[in-house]
């Protein structure tokens, strides 16, 4: 079995984090992993992305071909669709539907939204929104790792909340609880 996850967002979302849980809990689970570096302007709000890939056997390269993605997880709506490219036919989209405007030209924002919409498999929600009515305003990226989490498949839910106190443990235990909690939320969103 396999999955191969093309994760995308803009720089200071928390892209790295969902990788290096979702890298945690493979690596822990005895899985097999590549993992393609971050590429983008992670620190200055530009566009990163990254290609994270999980098996049984042997993985023989780190980079997802056009049209092999199994997942997209995106922090950003506009993110999610420019790589659509990579989406294999039955791959499902999970992203936030609340844009990061930084750009002057970006899109109308009910195009991409209905541009999203009209996917055969995507799940999208404001996890900005979602995670600040909680109180975890930093904590939008793991409200987004719970709603990827039963698409994943090679891992279950609670191989990844063992993977988030492990990777936030040096930041305290309100930290580990915060996230853990904005996981829940997003595993609780349909």
């Amino acid at each position: 079995m396999k999955i191969d996850i093309k994760l995308a967002g803009v720089g200071g979302q928390g892209i790295l984090s969902i990788a290096t849980v979702l890298g945690e809990a493979a690596t822990a689970a005895g899985l097999q992993l590549k993992q393609a570096e971050v590429h983008g302007m992670s620190q200055r709000g530009g566009d990163v992305q990254s290609d994270l890939r999980l098996s049984t056997e042997p993985i023989w390269s780190d980079l997802i071909p056009l049209g092999g993605a199994d997942l997209i997880i995106s922090m950003e709506p506009m993110e999610a669709l420019r790589y659509l490219p990579y989406l294999a036919p039955e791959g499902v989209v999970v992203t936030s539907s609340h844009p990061f405007v930084n750009i002057p030209n970006y899109p109308d924002e009910a195009a991409l939204l209905a541009e999203l919409d009209a996917l055969p498999r995507v799940a999208r929600k404001d996890i900005e929104e979602t995670a600040r009515t909680a109180g975890l305003p930093k904590s939008a990226n793991m409200v987004l790792l719970g709603m990827a989490a039963p698409y994943i498949g090679l891992l279950e839910p609670q191989q990844l909340r063992d993977a988030i106190a492990r990777v936030f443990a040096r930041k305290g235990e309100a930290v580990v609880q915060a996230n853990l909690q904005a996981f829940d939320l997003g595993l609780g969103c349909k």
